[in-house]
Formats: structure tokens, sequence, C-alpha cells
């Protein structure tokens, strides 16, 4: 076949402090890069200008939404699609570079391989992560419930592979940001489930939260990650007790109401 071409695709929001290795880890795997900030207040725009980017600033739309924008931004429809946090490995470079004469599925798998506070975590819940990100837009988009978002093939019939490499992603490299963020995502999970009408039985408040340790911590050998993996299991436990406890205030002030 012809050679292809490909867009990388990112949204960005304040993210001066990885921008640069994202689309260093692009900018010889893509042609052309397509960046949808949401009017970071960092440096993230200057870093941006110094590439060979298209840079469209547009307000926050929710998580999928944003990046369905972003897709509909890209010119070709063969497209790369990561974070402002996240860079592709050189293995992982080398495999999409090759897909550009040889691409046979609708999609494309790759292992994300994650960073907490210095550390590459290789256990629990957090590897392989494995991540459709490189994919025909014609025939794929952003689902899910936000802040969970994640490409979906649209159908049911479409054929997927996975590549060598891995999805390099700096998440986050405090406790107290880890705090924060857990914070945050817990409470958008929440509304996304009330704004979907499901339900928040006291049962699961207590349940799914030592359920997902358990799996995370003992069936998955996030013990083997040490305290890291230790904290990781804790959070994942906590967001999912914050988004139930969350979902039944929610119900509580709608009675209210």
């Amino acid at each position: 076949m012809e050679m292809i071409k490909l867009s990388g695709v990112i949204i960005t929001f304040n993210e001066e402090r990885n921008i640069e290795h994202c689309l260093k880890s692009l900018i010889n795997v893509v042609d052309e890069i397509i960046v949808v900030d949401s009017f970071s207040t960092d440096n993230t725009k200057a870093i941006c200008e110094r590439f060979n980017v298209t840079f469209i600033e547009q307000n926050f739309l929710g998580y999928i939404e944003q990046k369905n924008f972003a897709l509909a931004k890209a010119s070709y429809d063969y497209v790369v699609s990561l974070d402002g946090d996240e860079a592709l490995s050189e293995t992982l470079q080398t495999s999409i570079i090759n897909l550009k004469t040889n691409w046979t599925y609708d999609g494309y798998y790759a292992n994300r391989f994650n960073n907490f506070c210095g550390q590459w975590i290789k256990h629990s819940d957090w590897y392989p992560n494995k991540k459709l990100r490189i994919f025909d837009r014609r025939k794929a988009n952003w689902q899910g419930v936000n802040p969970h978002d994640k490409i979906l093939l649209l159908n049911t019939k479409s054929k997927t592979g996975h590549l060598k490499g891995d999805i390099l992603h700096k998440t986050y490299q405090t406790y107290s940001e880890f705090n924060q963020k857990t914070e945050y995502f817990s409470t958008i999970a929440a509304k996304a489930y009330f704004d979907r009408g499901k339900k928040a039985p006291i049962w699961k408040v207590f349940v799914n939260p030592t359920w997902a340790f358990f799996k995370s911590y003992v069936l998955r050998l996030g013990f083997l990650d040490g305290f890291n993996g230790f904290v990781i299991c804790v959070q994942t436990a906590n967001i999912t007790f914050l988004k139930y406890s969350k979902l039944r205030e929610l119900y509580r002030k709608d009675i209210l109401n």
C-alpha cells in the first residue's frame, strides 16, 4: 500500500512539565500535530509554539467531548492520540512508523507505562494498562463515562492489533497531587453517574472499594511495587469510595430540591 499520513492529536491544560517530551516523541512519527489547549495559564502555549504544531485554544468541554473536538481538527484520518503528559517510547515510535506502509487493522493498542512519584509502576491496575490510541478516526471515536474516556471502534466487527513499545505516562509526581486529583476525578465521575441515572446503594460504598483494593493489590500484584504500589491501591479504593459517596450526596440534594 502507499504510505499513509498520520495526525498526532493532543489535548492540554497546564502541561509545561511534560508537553515538550510529548511533542519530541511525535515529530518524527506523524505528519502534523494538533494541540487543543484549554487556555493554559502556564508556559504550555509558549513551549508548543517552538514546535511545528497547530495550536487551538478551546474552553474545556469535558474529557470525551474535548478529545472528539480535537479529533475533528486533524487533517488525516489515521491518528495517534496522546495526552499532554504522555509520550511514545522509542520502540513504539518505530512500530508506528512501520504502520505507515503496513496499516492492517482499524486500530492498534499499546501498553501504557505509568511513572508515579519517580517510579515506573509495573503491577496493580497500572500495567500493562493497554490503550487504543492509534486508529482510523472514521471507524472510532471517544466514548465512556467522564473522566474515564476511551476510544471505541464503531463497528463490532472491527479488528485491532497490538504494537510493541509503551506509551510513557508521567502521572502524579507527589502524593499531594494524587490526593487532589482523586478528589477532582471522583467528583466528575459521581456527576457523570448521576446524569446517567446510576444508583449508589449503601452496599456499593463498602463492597466496591474493598474489591478495588483487593483486585489491584493482591490479584494484580500491586504489593510488588513497594510502598508506592500500596499508595496507588489505597487510592484506587478511595476514589471508588468517594465516587459512590458523592453520588449518594447528589441524590440527597436532588430530593431536597
